[in-house]
């Protein structure tokens, strides 16, 4: 398949071979199709588009996969379904997360939907991965989270480099890091930005990591929205579900 007949519009960075043909593997659509996955997530699925996320992020049966702060487990079910029982799915919150889950944090294990699944509660900073053991890891909406403190809220502040050490020490060469954020757009104080807007600046992503173990490998925009123009926070009603989200695909190097 050439890049011209891709399922979904990229910027690829690199090239189609190696961004991906945009293909659909028969193990994501059925993790998609699950009957026994909540109503509630798959009114999402429209805005959120997870078979081309998950495809998009390479990620395949029998993988070791972290999602990290996997907030009410909407990924983390499909993850759990895509890598099989010879996978293993690793599902990370904290404890000033799983307020902001809802109910149907609480669901997921219900009919053994996360059987292959392993849920770690702790706090970014204390975070224990055995090393070299993950084959993708994925980071949706909450990197804009790691610039800031809120005690007010329960946010603790975390050590951005520690984190990125963590990963770099945990994930396989070649292993694909997957992150979603909400855009903002440029200028201003990204700390502040982060924490009035829960957005971050696309550019501050790829200059963070650009110091790190990862390479962007390809950047994808089937998450874009041209109605918003980044200014209002993201748990807006006018916007929530539907801010402009960028797609980063990092490979550890």
């Amino acid at each position: 398949m050439s890049c011209s007949t891709v399922l979904f519009s990229l910027f690829l960075i690199s090239p189609c071979g190696e961004g991906g043909s945009g293909d659909i593997s028969k193990a994501v659509e059925a993790a998609v199709a699950n009957p026994q996955r909540p109503a509630e997530d798959i009114e999402k699925d429209a805005n959120r588009k997870p078979a081309e996320v998950l495809s998009f992020f390479d990620i395949k049966p029998g993988m070791t996969v972290l999602d990290l702060f996997s907030g009410g487990g909407y990924y983390t079910e499909m993850l759990n379904s895509v890598v099989g029982e010879d996978g293993h799915v690793i599902a990370h919150t904290n404890e000033a997360y799983i307020p902001f889950s809802g109910e149907i944090y609480q669901k997921r294990n219900v009919y053994g939907r996360r059987a292959h699944t392993e849920t770690i509660i702790a706090e970014a900073d204390d975070l224990v991965l055995e090393e070299n053991s993950l084959d993708a890891a994925l980071m949706v909406l909450t990197w804009h989270d790691f610039l800031y403190e809120d005690m007010e809220n329960g946010w603790n502040a975390i050590d951005e480099t520690l984190l990125m050490h963590k990963l770099c020490k945990a994930m396989k060469p070649g292993a694909v890091l997957g992150l979603i954020d909400h855009v903002a757009n440029s200028g201003g104080d990204p700390a502040q930005v982060a924490k009035d807007l829960h957005r971050i600046d696309p550019q501050v992503v790829r200059d963070t990591f650009a110091k790190s173990c990862f390479k962007l490998k390809a950047e994808a925009d089937f998450l874009h929205n041209d109605t918003d123009d980044h200014t209002l926070v993201m748990y807006d009603k006018s916007i929530r579900g539907k801010t402009d989200r960028f797609v980063f695909k990092f490979v550890r190097k």
